[in-house]
């Protein structure tokens, strides 16, 4: 097995609680609806979302269009949602610091939005060399060319990294790839496996 150089960190459910949930509830609510029966409208439109082929407003207004409702008055909903579901795991935090400070690249791969992404910047986190984010690049997990876009930033080869996901889907995506990846159970489990891997 080649040498670990790279290890890549999904965000939402992995560094950080996954948000959906917690925005489902919020946007519903912006709707007045519950989430059953908003949640299946709002997937209708997320993948455009997260390849950046539709705007925020875009994707507002397509939801209230379905609903025959009016589109939220709030100048960014989503963002405001996303803020209000945002739960950090600072043991993850600190373990892809901790990687970073011994000389691993380190990336962040996530299928995320722009209003999403604003608010990531917003904290100026260091601990990763690389950010490849879907709604910049135009491709989603598990879409093979994110895994290979995020690689080429990193400069290693994909038996060299390591992918970390809690989604299932998205950890095929990696494998199929080419990539080794661990489906995220935990801070303890996914330390276990790294150390399998040969990451100290």
């Amino acid at each position: 097995m080649e040498r670990i150089e790279s290890v890549i960190f999904d965000w939402g459910g992995v560094l950080i609680d996954d948000p959906r949930p917690g925005l489902l509830r919020y946007c519903a609510n912006a709707f007045g609806m519950s989430e059953e029966r908003y949640a299946p409208v709002h997937d209708l439109f997320l993948d455009e979302f997260h390849t950046g082929r539709i705007s925020e407003e875009t994707f507002w207004r397509e939801i209230a269009r379905k609903f025959d409702k009016p589109v939220p008055a709030d100048s960014s909903l989503w963002s405001e949602a996303f803020r209000s579901a945002y739960v950090p795991r600072p043991e993850i935090f600190s373990l892809a610091c901790s990687l970073h400070d011994k000389d691993y690249r380190t990336a962040l791969l996530s299928n995320t939005e722009l209003p999403a992404v604003e608010f990531f910047h917003e904290f100026n986190y260091g601990m990763f060399d690389v950010l490849v984010f879907s709604c910049v690049e135009g491709v989603i997990k598990p879409q093979r060319k994110i895994y290979e876009i995020t690689l080429e930033r990193l400069g290693s080869k994909a038996r060299q990294s390591v992918f970390i996901d809690d989604r299932q889907d998205y950890v095929h995506g990696a494998k199929q790839a080419g990539l080794n990846a661990i489906l995220f159970k935990g801070i303890g489990q996914v330390k276990s496996e790294l150390t399998e891997l040969g990451v100290k």
